[in-house]
């Protein structure tokens, strides 16, 4: 079997912590700011943890190295 390769994709849009959970940045804050609330803005801020299952997900289908 040849080695698995990460998704370059996913290597700059998640991040798996030392614990196993993976983090990702907050969706929504590319463009388009004007539209949204300062409320909006302030609170899609810093990263957050997936939840257990997709997380599992994304290791094992994206980040088979991590």
């Amino acid at each position: 079997m040849p080695k698995l390769k990460t998704k370059s994709g996913a290597k700059k849009r998640f991040k798996v912590t030392a614990t196993g959970k993976v983090m990702h940045a907050q969706r929504g804050k590319r463009h388009g700011m004007i539209k949204r609330t300062k409320k909006q803005i302030r609170q899609l801020r810093g990263t957050r943890v997936l939840f257990k299952t997709d997380g599992d997900n994304i290791k094992k289908y994206f980040l088979p190295n991590a």
